[in-house]
This record gives structure tokens, C-alpha cells and sequence, in this order.
């Protein structure tokens, strides 16, 4: 690592410490030339994962876009705020496992719907009704008795 304030190569770490939950690692170093301490930040570099939306258009994944969705459908439901976090976190995180460059924002909002119809019936009605676009009554009814049926299985 360079030092920033001489430009000497050899500096050594005097302290490490994980942060961001563990995914990054926040270095102390000090220059072995100068004695400039500095800090230094070293995160795993993750490929971009894109969402092939229903329309074709592609952008990259945003998993404050599941949060937001999750935080509207739970509104003013009885579900913390860690588990909608939880959930976006595990949705994220089986994605990224996939090792895909990109995937349909299909299958992202099924993963989602899986998880929150195990927390809260209304909550998951309330996001399909959002991510299905439901046309009618009818379809609406039909998502109901999916339910229904999923739970006595």
C-alpha cells in the first residue's frame, strides 16, 4: 500500500478491524518511511448482478428496492423492521450465491413473495397485488385461494 503522503511502498498494518456487518475490513497502517498513519478500507468486489425487467430493460440489482417494497407492503402490520431486513438480505444473498450476471425481475419478486407469505398473509397479498398487477377480482381471488392452499400444505 502506498503511502499518501510520501509515496513510499512499504507501510505496515498496525490494526484491522471488520466492519459493515463483516463485509468490509477497516485497516490502520503507519508508513515504515515517514511514519504517516492512515486508514484504509478493504471490501470484496462483487460482480454487478442485473435485473432483466418485464419490459426487457436491464439495470442493475438495488436490494433498497426490495426494502422499500417490503416496508409498504408491511405498513402498519405487526412485522419488524429486522425481519423485512432479513428477508432482503437472504433474497440478495441467494442471488449472489446463483453466481448469475443476470437474472429476471420475475423470479426476484417470486423469491420475495416465498419468504413474506411465511411472515404475514396481508403483507404478501398487499406485494403481489403490487408486483402481479392484479387486472381483476377475479385473478385477486385467485392469489387468495394459492394461499389458502399453500397453507394446508
Amino acid at each position: 500500500m502506498k503511502c499518501p503522503s510520501c509515496l513510499n511502498n512499504g507501510t505496515r498494518v498496525l490494526d484491522s478491524r471488520p466492519v459493515d456487518e463483516g463485509r468490509s475490513t477497516r485497516r490502520r497502517r503507519e508508513c515504515e518511511l515517514c511514519g504517516f498513519r492512515f486508514t484504509t478500507f478493504e471490501k470484496v468486489e462483487e460482480t454487478p448482478l442485473i435485473v432483466v425487467k418485464k419490459e426487457g430493460t436491464r439495470e442493475e440489482f438495488s436490494g433498497d428496492k426490495i426494502l422499500r417494497g417490503l416496508i409498504k407492503a408491511c405498513e402498519k402490520r405487526p412485522v419488524p423492521l429486522k425481519v423485512i431486513e432479513d428477508i432482503t438480505h437472504e433474497v440478495e444473498k441467494e442471488l449472489r450465491n446463483q453466481g448469475i450476471s443476470e437474472i429476471k425481475s420475475e423470479a426476484i419478486g417470486e423469491m420475495v413473495m416465498d419468504r413474506l407469505a411465511k411472515v404475514d398473509e396481508v403483507a404478501y397479498v398487499r406485494f403481489a397485488s403490487v408486483y402481479r398487477q392484479f387486472k381483476d377480482i377475479n385473478v385477486f381471488i385467485e392469489e387468495l385461494k394459492d394461499l389458502i392452499n399453500r397453507e394446508r400444505e
